[in-house]
């Protein structure tokens, strides 16, 4: 038990520097050949962040650990909008836009709410995650053709900025280093997560909903935590919605396509409870058009009302 314990601990670390690795030498990179920060922001360092949850994802479907395999991008992406989005409302209230309100937003719930009818058949299956992924892309070209800012990024990252960005040999042994990390973090997590829960009696549901989802969670925290100091509140809770988005589309839409997914009657609560929590952000986002403290509140309680109630299940 000791061991799984120092084991699981071991992987939250490497899950967390990973993505951080990945992010930081993947943007460095990505800059000297003169990509644009939506670009970036859209692929990388979306895929930076969400690396931690596809690989467990991946890894625990692959060993037949479906209720883990899911629970963990349902128990993420509550876990943003929950305790991750509250928090930095409740530092400093988080204003939104109207793109964010009638397309961003929107199109999570709407995504999870075709989730939860295609897991009511009893099977995440590779359509699914075709479908997931078309959905996916679709949604990352509309924003690229319909972004000024790319073609202003693309044509206007000036000499000094390619200098700045200059590409050392450290940027390539990073993002090596950080795809490493989270491929022996994921299989540390899900393993030692796995012995922790039979131990205790615990289902795998229950533990990928709360503990696995908020260690896989951390590279998101992290990230609003450096931004919200930063004084870029702006950012977050966009940040936030897309990071939920691609968890869903591409981390599940990518596992499915793999490995069909069993859905069980617990993963069925939890994508339900998941299509409530993103329908009370969006209706808060349309409050006042920002995520005031109070509602940050709500949202964390909210979260820690789920936890206990997961696990007095």
């Amino acid at each position: 038990m000791v061991s799984n314990a120092i084991y699981f601990i071991i992987s939250i670390f490497l899950l967390w520097f990973g993505a951080d690795w990945i992010v930081d030498s993947a943007s460095k990179i990505a800059k000297k050949y003169e990509v644009s920060d939506l670009v970036i922001g859209l692929t990388i360092v979306a895929f930076g962040t969400s690396a931690p949850e596809f690989l467990v994802t991946a890894t625990a479907a692959f060993k037949g650990l479906s209720d883990l395999s899911l629970s963990n991008v349902v128990g993420s992406n509550i876990f943003n909008l929950g305790f991750i989005l509250g928090l930095m409302a409740l530092i400093k209230p988080l204003p939104t836009t109207r793109a964010l309100a009638f397309r961003d937003a929107p199109l999570l719930l709407a995504t999870t709410v075709l989730i939860l009818g295609l897991a009511y058949f009893g099977n995440l299956g590779r359509g699914a995650g075709v479908l997931l992924i078309s959905i996916l892309i679709g949604y990352i070209v509309y924003l690229i053709v319909h972004s000024k800012r790319a073609s202003k990024a693309l044509s206007g990252i000036s000499h000094a900025d390619k200098e700045v960005c200059e590409i050392r040999i450290m940027d390539w042994t990073k993002l090596v280093a950080g795809f490493v990390g989270i491929a022996v973090g994921g299989d540390f997590m899900v393993e030692s997560a796995s012995a922790i829960a039979t131990h205790f009696g615990v289902s795998n549901w229950v533990i990928g909903m709360t503990i696995v989802a908020a260690g896989t969670s951390l590279p998101e925290l992290a990230t609003c935590l450096a931004a919200s100091l930063k004084g870029r509140n702006e950012m977050l809770l966009g940040n936030l919605i897309g990071s939920d988005f691609f968890n869903f589309a591409g981390v599940l839409g990518l596992t499915c396509i793999m490995k069909p997914l069993n859905v069980s009657p617990e993963a069925m609560s939890g994508l339900t409870i998941l299509v409530a929590m993103v329908a009370l952000v969006l209706l808060f986002i349309r409050t006042g058009w920002k995520v005031s403290r109070t509602e940050g509140a709500i949202l964390i309680l909210l979260s820690i009302l789920r936890w206990v109630q997961d696990f007095m299940i």
